[in-house]
Formats: C-alpha cells, sequence, structure tokens
C-alpha cells in the first residue's frame, strides 16, 4: 500500500495520480483513500491539513497525488440592487460559513435557511454544481487548527 507523509502546495511536475475530494473530505491527517486511478494510499501527515484544489500528497518514495476539489451542489449567490456582494459576504461571514468569494459572485454549501436569508436581503440565489474553493479564515495558517496566539502591548 502506498504511503503518505507530507505534502506540497500547487504544481510541480506530472503527478502519479490523482484524488478527487470535496471540501470537507479535503481536511486530512489520517484516512486510507483511493485515488482517481483506484491505488489505496494511506494519508499519514504529522499534522491536520486542509488541501486547496491543486495541491499535493507526497509519497514516501518521493511521487505525488494531486488533489483536485470535486464538484459540489452549492448555492451561487448573486448581488442585487438593495444589497451589494460586500453586504452579502459580510454576513455570510457574520455567520462563519465557508465560502467561496468570486469577483461577481459567492459559492456556499446548500442550507436552505441561509438560502431564504440571502433572498430576504435581496441577492439572486441559485443551485449549481461546481468546484468549491472556500476563502480560509484569518487563523488558518499551513493546517486547519484554529490555535492561535495574542500577543498585548501595553502603553
Amino acid at each position: 500500500m502506498l504511503r503518505a507523509i507530507s505534502h506540497s502546495h500547487g504544481g510541480g511536475g506530472e503527478p502519479a495520480g490523482t484524488l478527487r475530494l470535496d471540501h470537507a473530505a479535503r481536511h486530512l491527517r489520517r484516512k486510507l483513500v483511493t485515488t482517481d486511478q483506484g491505488d489505496e494510499v494511506m494519508v499519514d501527515l504529522p499534522e491536520p491539513m486542509l488541501f486547496a484544489d491543486g495541491d499535493r500528497l507526497v509519497l514516501e518514495d518521493g511521487r505525488k497525488i494531486a488533489i483536485v476539489a470535486a464538484e459540489e451542489e452549492l448555492y451561487e449567490v448573486l448581488p442585487g440592487s438593495a444589497c451589494p456582494l460586500r453586504h452579502l459576504a459580510w454576513h455570510l461571514g457574520n455567520r462563519h460559513l465557508p465560502a467561496q468569494i468570486d469577483e461577481d459572485r459567492i459559492l456556499i454549501q446548500r442550507d436552505h435557511v441561509i438560502r431564504a436569508m440571502l433572498e430576504g436581503l435581496g441577492a439572486s440565489v441559485r443551485a449549481v454544481v461546481a468546484r468549491f474553493q472556500p476563502v480560509h479564515g484569518a487563523y488558518h495558517a499551513q493546517g486547519y487548527d484554529h490555535g492561535h496566539s495574542h500577543h498585548h502591548h501595553h502603553g
């Protein structure tokens, strides 16, 4: 069985295989997965990682498996005349919802309650199937934890 022991961000040559995962499944530390080519890979990373489309799992032998964002059932949120995109983004961020914020739209996971709220604000919301790459929060560094430190300076 193949074993992935580290990761790299982005390309770096032709991958040995691909692994298609939705947003939730791209949070990995230790898990048995099957590549799109049918190879079993034991992901065994030292800490949890949230992978983005195009990131790579590095196998023990140095080969790499490319992570591919799977298509998911999402809502496409478009601004209305009464509610610009930045206001919609604020409302979604205030609820700590994963969101992919593009130039002219926002993609979110389907939730009928959130859809009703957005439509009530004047947004246009439609069901789509697309790859989902939400923006990572301020405390997301290399891993997927919320560990951070505060430095207070009192004058």
